[in-house]
């Protein structure tokens, strides 16, 4: 019977899908602190030596990880099959509620993918945008396109955007906000991505 790591077993790329997968298992209750080589090699039944093949270090597969956690937030950030009638703004809140709700449903995730060092790279490049920063910005090019938002207030939106709804989540996770009913942090967050537009729009 073929090791579990022989070829036989996995095909080119089964690997290091299986060990994103682990390290998604690993870290989505201790965050960055709960994925270890060896845990991950375990999880897909190879040995440590076979995670070399894929990731050059732990630093690699946690990028890769973080990564596809960056997706999840921003598939959450979408409105799902929007009616016709639904309006740039409304897109917009979508997206910052969105968000916020992945941050207060996965913790683990949210810290790995934007709250550890390094989880961003210093500068967003056209050719590396992080997903949830692609959707954000989408919105707000809708709101140009529909006339919402003059296009002169258009560049650099993202960032005060994705502060307060960022930094919302952070107070939430680990501030004076954690331990508010559930439906007081609904209310304090809507107001939160409300103020935060209606701040862009004036």
């Amino acid at each position: 019977m073929p090791h579990a790591d022989s070829p036989r077993s996995y095909h080119h790329g089964d690997l290091r899908e299986a060990l994103i997968g682990a390290g998604l298992e690993l870290t989505r209750d201790g965050g960055a602190d709960g994925l270890a080589l060896r845990d991950a090699a375990r999880r897909v039944g190879v040995s440590p030596t076979a995670v070399y093949r894929h990731f050059a270090d732990r630093d690699a597969l946690l990028s890769a990880v973080a990564e596809r956690v960056q997706q999840r937030v921003a598939d959450g950030m979408q409105v799902a099959e929007p009616p016709p009638s639904t309006s740039a703004r409304d897109r917009l809140r979508a997206v910052g509620l969105g968000y916020i709700g992945f941050a207060l449903r996965e913790p683990g995730w949210f810290d790995l993918a934007f709250g550890r060092p390094g989880a961003l790279q210093e500068r967003i490049e056209p050719d590396r945008v992080p997903a949830p920063f692609a959707a954000l910005s989408a919105a707000l090019d809708a709101l140009v396109a529909e006339g919402a938002l003059d296009a002169a207030r258009r560049p650099d939106a993202e960032w005060p955007c994705w502060s307060a709804v960022h930094g919302f989540a952070l107070l939430a996770l680990g501030g004076p906000l954690r331990g508010v009913s559930a439906e007081e942090l609904r209310e304090a967050a809507s107001r939160t991505v409300d103020i935060a537009i209606d701040g862009l729009l004036a």
